[in-house]
């Protein structure tokens, strides 16, 4: 898969394990920022990431900031995107399982470098169910977003 992949300041020093995780488990790295540890506005990541899965540029979306939560408010306010916070493995498979979450948002303040590559390989490695009931529901969020 082609992972985009961003963060604000907050999330830069993480980054760059995050980046090195995605690779050892053999996807592709779309790196969108930031490049430095100087403040960036989580927004500004947010729609570059977005716009990478938007326009096909990518297949899954992972942002890192200090908690994930800002990351996953701007994220989900962009049409057809699922973003999530995700701290636990279970949560972290089970987002895209039952809910197919294009976005994962992990907080670098909040999770430790090792739970961070446990969070991606459970994420990355999670598909959607093909159980009607969670297709059902995941149509009623694509219709709630005006996609459908």
């Amino acid at each position: 898969m082609r992972i985009v992949v961003g963060s604000d300041h907050a999330g830069f020093p993480m980054k760059a394990h995050v980046v090195e995780t995605i690779k050892a488990l053999g996807h592709e790295v779309i790196d969108v920022g930031s490049f430095d540890d100087q403040p960036v506005d989580f927004p500004d990541i947010a729609k570059l990431v977005t716009g990478a899965l938007s326009d096909g540029t990518a297949d899954r979306g992972l942002m890192v900031c200090g908690t994930g939560v800002g990351a996953s408010i701007a994220a989900n306010k962009v049409k057809g995107i699922r973003a999530a916070v995700c701290h636990d493995v279970h949560s972290a498979h089970q987002a895209v399982e039952h809910d197919d979450v294009n976005v994962m948002c992990i907080g670098a303040q909040i999770v430790g470098s090792w739970l961070a590559s446990d969070l991606i390989k459970a994420y990355l490695e999670a598909e959607f169910s093909t159980s009607e009931e969670f297709r059902r529901r995941v149509d009623k969020l694509h219709k709630m977003d005006g996609e459908r």
